[in-house]
C-alpha cells in the first residue's frame, strides 16, 4: 500500500494505492488519524485500492468516527469496484458519504 496526502483549500485529500489489508492497515490508520487531527474536512481517495478487508475498513470506520466527533467529517471518493463492494457488504456505504470524484467530493464537503 502506498499513500499520499494533499490539500485543496481547507480540505485534506488522503490518496491510496493497493492493497489495505491486515498487513498494510496500521499504516492507513495512522495516516487518517493524522489527516483527521488536523481538523479539516478529510476525502479519502479510493480509486486506486485493489483490495480493502475488513481491518481496512476498520481504519475506515475508526477515522471517521474521529472526524465527526472533532467537529469536521470523512467521506471517500472515486471508489474503487472491490472497495465499494466491501462497503455494501458491510452496509457501510449507508454511513459513509461516497462522492464519484474527487471534485464532487469537494463541493459536497468543503
Amino acid at each position: 500500500m502506498e499513500h499520499q496526502i494533499s490539500e485543496q483549500g481547507n480540505v485534506v485529500i488522503a490518496s491510496f494505492e493497493g492493497d489495505v489489508d491486515i498487513h498494510t492497515s496500521p499504516d492507513a490508520r495512522k495516516v487518517l488519524l493524522d489527516c483527521v487531527g488536523r481538523k479539516s474536512p478529510v476525502l479519502v481517495d479510493l480509486s486506486q485500492v485493489s483490495y480493502i478487508d475488513s481491518s481496512g475498513i476498520a481504519s475506515l470506520v475508526e477515522a471517521l468516527q474521529t472526524a465527526r466527533k472533532g467537529g469536521s467529517d470523512l467521506a471517500l471518493v472515486a471508489v474503487s469496484d472491490a472497495a465499494l463492494r466491501v462497503l455494501q457488504l458491510a452496509r457501510l456505504d449507508k454511513v459513509f458519504s461516497i462522492y464519484d470524484t474527487v471534485e464532487a467530493g469537494l463541493e459536497g464537503i468543503g
